[in-house]
Formats: structure tokens, sequence, C-alpha cells
């Protein structure tokens, strides 16, 4: 799923996501650009440095959870595109 960055996620915003995504048993995978990286890893996340307005990819593995992209939408750090 593609998705459109809405603020820069630093700090608080990226702990939320990983907190958000490590609730899920699935591998949940953002890649941007040449990266790609777990959005479980806090490191991975500060080291791609999301920016408003870039576009990145949701990839979720080892299955389709609907509820993993839910609560990933309701953080209101991406909107589908």
């Amino acid at each position: 799923m593609n998705v459109k960055v809405l603020k820069p996620i630093f700090a608080e915003s990226a702990s939320a996501l990983v907190n958000t995504a490590s609730e899920f048993p699935e591998t949940i995978l953002i890649k941007k650009d040449h990266w790609v990286i777990d959005a479980k890893s806090l490191l991975g996340l500060l080291a791609i440095s999301l920016q408003p307005d870039q576009e990145v990819e949701i990839d979720i593995q080892n299955g389709s959870n609907n509820e993993a992209v839910e609560a990933l939408l309701s953080l209101g750090l991406f909107e589908k595109v």
C-alpha cells in the first residue's frame, strides 16, 4: 500500500509507530527509495528520515492484516495515496 507522509517522523511519532507495529505478529516493511526497513525497528525508522509529502510503501508480509493497516493510518502520520 502506498502512503504519503503527513508530518515528520522523529522521536515521539517514530516511537508511536514502532509500538503500534509491534502489536501485530506480521512483518511490516516500510520501503522508501532503495531503503527497506522493518516498521518495528526504531533505529531503522529514524535512519530513513520520513518527511512530509514523501511517498513510501507499507508492505505487510505473512498475511494481509487490515487491522495493522488501519492502526498505522490511525496514527495520523500517513494517508493513502
